[in-house]
């Protein structure tokens, strides 16, 4: 080979081994990004289920309750505000009267298990997003009037026990009255992703 061909091509083996080089390179960097954890979607949160025990009596002057009756209202709360159904644990305790009749003081207890924010993704985490609530006691206006006293209650102790944020109440209960519109409680609440929901889709 003479030396005029070999300084014609020494130029261009450079240029192919530099292309070649840069190829390998954006290959493994798409390697390495497919390989690495993928960031938490925005409008999502990385949560963890925590056990928390429950024991809540009523107090009210308009509207009373059974043992039982006040079980069902508050396991509905405890769902409203985004407790998990499988582990969800709420039955009457220190009731003396027969069922279904209101006791002066009813009580429940049981367990629960509520989401908690954590900044790290591990073996127990879930994905969920904040979603707004209106916790509702009743179907009609004036149902929920009647349940004034209790909402309140709610707030003040069974509310506690979650992570919220952005909290609304309002109240205009006057005892042995029924006062329209009672109370309201709007509040943000973390909910697990559902499987196969959109927010969940967009962690794969």
């Amino acid at each position: 080979m003479s030396h005029a061909f070999q300084r014609r091509a020494a130029p261009r083996l450079v240029l192919i081994a530099t292309l070649w080089l840069a190829a390998a390179a954006a290959i493994g960097c798409g390697t390495a990004s497919a390989a690495s954890p993928m960031s938490t979607p925005p409008g999502t949160q990385t949560a963890k289920w925590v056990r928390k025990r429950l024991y809540f009596t009523y107090l009210g002057f308009t509207t009373h309750y059974s043992c039982e009756g006040l079980s069902d209202k508050v396991r509905s709360v405890l769902l409203q505000l985004g407790a998990r159904r499988q582990g969800l644990n709420v039955y009457p305790a220190g009731c003396v009267r027969n069922i279904g009749v209101p006791e002066p003081a009813p009580s429940v207890a049981g367990t629960v298990y509520v989401l908690e924010p954590t900044a790290e993704a591990g073996a127990k985490s879930v994905r969920a997003h904040w979603q707004r609530v209106t916790v509702r006691l009743a179907r009609s206006p004036l149902g929920q009037a009647g349940q004034c006293e209790l909402l309140e209650q709610v707030r003040q102790r069974i509310l506690p026990m979650f992570a919220v944020r952005r909290e609304h109440f309002s109240s205009n209960c006057v005892p042995n009255q029924l006062t329209l519109p009672g109370a309201s409680l709007q509040v943000e609440v973390l909910e697990a992703d559902r499987p196969g929901s959109r927010i969940a889709a967009a962690a794969h």
